[in-house]
């Protein structure tokens, strides 16, 4: 059962002991990422990520790494659309010490113009690297495209043109603005005196205090019906369909999480033994929803030759058009509940899994959902709920689609797929 603490300061901490393992996992979410940031400054959230870890007054990179290593730990981070998360894993043992690095990297960081530079140049090329993986490029330019004209649609690295613009004062005001005790949430999970651990962060955060700190409220985006082509010569084309969905805490989730199971989430999924397994068309075919603060989407990918992507858009628009026309049976709903059920107590025995879901959860929906009120709500999803999910997510109007490869075409897809 997980704890909540809130200090004086604001800053919330929600713990969960484990005492049969031996890890800790410490997490510290920032309410920082791509959607809060204005278009010229694009990327600057990731950015900030990189320079926390370039050196602090009394440690340099290398020192931060060691710092770590020589314990056995690991550290890293992550930007996302609505957060900023620096993580470690550690032994029990050596809790205080990943406590004291994170808040070090946070109060203390240089934040120096030469490395400010070093780092401009490797995001340069970490944004190339990325613009050579059109596997993972064209969910982007999903996202892009149905949420165009907000800042949800805003890549997380930014663009080669706004991150050559970010400037050393932009860097200090952003951190200012958002990386304050009430926009931020610490998670831990694992083997550790909870009397003890609020003592830790008490004696490394208690002093954090904001400045004229006020909430950022991002607009809603409206999911815009588009298409996006990237001709490229590549050996595959890589295709993203993208439909309206849910945003982060309705009930209705696990009703889309048990569809998406059914349609493409997995090995025994309808779009995997269709497109892969029977017919041979695609190696790679998967679906997954994807939730916000306010709203949400749900994406099928695919990944073919091109002169197999008409057929294979053809099977999966077939396949979209057999479940509107209510072609799941109760026992493909019992065994795709007990997948996502399965799945969720298996990620339960990692600290770390406990500690981002409740990190996540706390920083966007403001509680915590416990495991029994999770599975209570799997449990409750039932034909009515996923045929009501069916009706919401797939109408012909709501649609994306983005794709990457050597093929031709035309302005009139999204009325050849709509269904």
């Amino acid at each position: 059962m997980y704890q909540e603490t809130v200090l004086k300061n604001n800053l919330t901490i929600v713990y969960e002991k484990i005492p049969f393992v031996r890890s800790v996992s410490f997490g510290l979410w920032i309410g920082a990422g791509s959607r809060y940031e204005a278009k010229e400054q694009n990327g600057i959230s990731h950015f900030i990520e990189h320079m926390l870890f370039k050196g602090t007054k009394t440690r340099t990179a290398e020192d931060i790494a060691k710092t770590i290593d020589n314990i056995g730990g690991q550290i890293n981070a992550f930007t996302g659309k609505e957060c900023t998360c620096f993580y470690t894993k550690t032994l029990d043992e050596d809790l205080e010490t990943a406590i004291e690095l994170i808040s070090d990297m946070l109060f203390n960081s240089t934040i120096e113009y030469a490395h400010i530079e070093t780092e401009r140049k490797v995001i340069a090329e970490e944004i190339s690297m990325y613009e050579d993986y059109p596997e993972e490029m064209v969910h982007d330019m999903l996202t892009e495209e149905v949420w165009s004209g907000n800042s949800l649609g805003y890549p997380i690295l930014g663009s080669y043109y706004s991150v050559a613009g970010i400037t050393r004062d932009d860097i200090i005001n952003y951190m200012r603005n958002f990386y304050v005790p009430e926009n931020s949430v610490i998670s831990v999970a694992g083997n550790f005196d909870e009397k003890k651990l609020v003592e830790l962060i008490e004696k490394y955060f208690g002093n954090w205090q904001s400045h004229n700190y006020c909430k950022i409220h991002a607009y809603k985006p409206w999911f815009n019906r588009s298409f996006k082509i990237k001709k490229k010569e590549t050996e595959q084309v890589h295709m993203c369909l993208g439909f309206r969905g849910l945003k982060q805490g309705e009930e209705n989730l696990y009703s889309l999480l048990t569809l998406n199971n059914i349609l493409g989430g997995g090995m025994s999924s309808r779009l995997f033994q269709k497109v892969r397994e029977e017919l041979g068309l695609a190696y790679s075919i998967y679906s997954y929803p994807t939730a916000y603060r306010d709203v949400g989407m749900f994406t099928i990918y695919a990944a073919c030759s091109p002169q197999q992507h008409d057929e294979v858009v053809r099977h999966i628009r077939d396949e979209i058009i057999s479940i509107t026309r209510e072609n799941i049976s109760d026992s493909d709903i019992e065994k795709a509940k007990n997948q996502l059920k399965g799945s969720y107590i298996l990620g339960l025995e990692s600290t770390s899994s406990r500690m981002n879901s409740m990190g996540k959860s706390q920083l966007i929906l403001g509680k915590v959902r416990t495991p029994q009120e999770i599975l209570d709500s799997i449990d409750k999803v039932s034909r009515g709920s996923i045929y009501e999910i069916i009706r919401y997510v797939f109408r012909p109007e709501q649609m994306g689609i983005s794709a990457i490869g050597d093929i031709d075409i035309g302005n009139d897809i999204l009325d050849k797929i709509a269904f």
